[in-house]
This record gives C-alpha cells, structure tokens and sequence, in this order.
C-alpha cells in the first residue's frame, strides 16, 4: 500500500462491471465538480458494456483503482460461466496489462484521518459486511474483526456488495460506493472537511440526478 498527500474531497466509483457508459457520465460530473482525485473499488470486469472503455477511462483520468473478485477470476481464467462473464481473449494487450498492475489495496491519508481503499474488507476481496449485518454477524465477521481491532483507518472505502452505505463502527467508518451495475447505479463524493457523502444517483434513462442525496458522517 502506498501512503498520499491528505485530501479533502473525493469521488468513489463502486463496482464497474464494464458499464463504460456510465462511468464516462460519473467522472465527466466528478471532474466538473472539481474533486481532488477519484478512487474505483474495482470488478470493472464482467457485464454488458466494454471492460475495454472502462480499462482506458480510469487510466486516462488517472483513477486510484483496486482489484475486485471479478478482476482476479478474469485474469485466472476462473468462474467464466457466470452471467455476462468477460472472456480474457476479449480484451486488449493494454487492458490485460492494467488490470494485472491493480493493488488489492491503497491506503489514503485524508484531511481526517487514514483510508483504506478495497474491494471487500482488507486483503479479502470475497469479504464484506451489510446494513443488516448485527450481532453475531459482526462479532464472526474475521476481517472487520481485525481491521476494527487494528484502529488504523478512520474510513474504509469498499465495494463487492453492490449495496451503498455509509456505517458508522467504534473508531472506523466503512463507507461502500455501491455499483454502476443497473440495479441501483450510484458514485459518490466525500467531503472529509465537512464529513459529508453526496450519492449520485442515476435515472432509468442513464442520466444523473441533478441533487444528490446528503448523508452525514458525523
């Protein structure tokens, strides 16, 4: 993992899942709004759209990307009968080679503490906790377990789940981007100055919403 300048304000893209469409639309609105640097949870593999577009997006506008599941299964060859499944012989020189270049990790140093970018929970990219997820749920959870009991991130930023959420643990936030997938396709922006989440999120029609909707992280 490999520590930043702090940052102030950002945007997050959740699972990409090769819907190249709707993430030109998020960092074209991402880069209106002037944020200082936008981050991917990863699985920009396996979907409808080209994981191509996507691959030359995120390297053009110099996203801060992780490895998803679905990424690692595409470069292994595994799990190619899953629904919308991206063959490896479909992609570009370019693209295999940047999807091979992905951290599991990247850690963030902001205006209010230390981040943790990834695709699930840590290292482990299958693991994840939900808004339902209470007690015992949480207490066999290992890797919230060990990033809870570790108190060095402040924010854990992940996708997987395909859920947004914001949730608040004792000295750790975990906030997941959700997905551009469309059942429910959002992106975010956080202000870490103000401790604020505005989710974006898009209509039927592929256009975004003019007002997002405000979650407080205080």
């Amino acid at each position: 993992m490999g520590a930043r300048m702090a940052v102030r304000r950002i945007g997050v893209i959740g699972d990409i899942h090769a819907q190249h469409v709707r993430l030109a639309s998020a960092l074209a609105r991402l880069e209106e709004r002037g944020v200082e640097l936008v981050l991917a949870t990863g699985d920009i593999a396996d979907g409808a759209g080209s994981v191509d577009e996507c691959c030359k997006l995120l390297e053009a506008h110099g996203v801060v990307t992780v490895c998803g599941n679905h990424d690692r299964w595409l470069l292994a060859g595994t799990a190619r009968d899953l629904h919308e499944a991206t063959a490896l012989s479909d992609l570009s020189e370019d693209s295999r080679a940047f999807l091979t270049r992905l951290p599991r990790m990247v850690e963030l140093a902001t205006s209010s503490g230390t981040a943790l970018l990834c695709h699930g929970l840590g290292p482990n990219d299958m693991a994840k906790v939900g808004p339902d997820d209470f007690g015992y749920a949480l207490a066999t959870n290992d890797e919230l377990q060990k990033l809870l009991q570790n108190r060095y991130f402040r924010w854990v930023i992940n996708g997987h789940s395909h859920r947004q959420m914001v949730r608040p643990f004792s000295g750790m936030t975990i906030i997941n981007a959700g997905t551009l997938r469309p059942h429910s396709p959002c992106f975010l922006e956080i202000d870490f100055e103000r401790e604020v989440v505005l989710v974006f999120e898009f209509a039927p029609d592929g256009s975004i919403a003019p007002v997002p909707s405000r979650i407080e992280l205080r």
